[in-house]
């Protein structure tokens, strides 16, 4: 049985400032933009992998949240604490550069940690942890 990752999701508070950075900053091609009941999803994904998609989601995709949900969602998005992405990268030290240039938030410079990864981290502008690994390195 083959199995492999089609979508991850990743929310945020603004879409277009989320697209502005995962398209602008990270190079993601749109796949897809869609509203529905007030909310927005938007698609994105690498060229290098045409069949995983990130889809960039509101905090809580629930037309019937209680306000006091939505609340506590926003709270836990602003402390970065509700999703994580890892990407690979083939040179890790470029990558922070041009995301740091870009005006990323800075989570951690180029490191060579001992899992023999080179890596970095950011976060996206909703506030999510962003690492870019290289592997090799180490």
């Amino acid at each position: 049985m083959d199995i492999t990752l089609s979508q991850c999701f990743i929310a945020v508070d603004d879409h277009d400032e989320a697209l502005a950075f995962y398209r602008d900053v990270l190079g993601m091609e749109v796949r897809n933009d869609v509203a529905f009941e007030g909310m927005r999803w938007v698609t994105v994904g690498s060229p290098a992998q045409p069949d995983v998609n990130i889809v960039l989601e509101p905090p809580l995709a629930d037309p019937n949240a209680s306000a006091a949900d939505k609340e506590v969602m926003a709270q836990l998005l602003a402390k970065g604490l509700l999703r994580g992405v890892i990407f690979t990268t083939d040179d890790c030290d470029a990558t922070f550069e041009r995301i740091r240039a870009a005006g990323g938030e800075v989570l951690q410079e180029p490191t060579d940690q001992p899992y023999g990864v080179r890596d970095c981290a950011f976060r996206d502008p909703s506030g999510n942890m962003l690492r870019f690994n290289q592997a090799g390195q180490g």
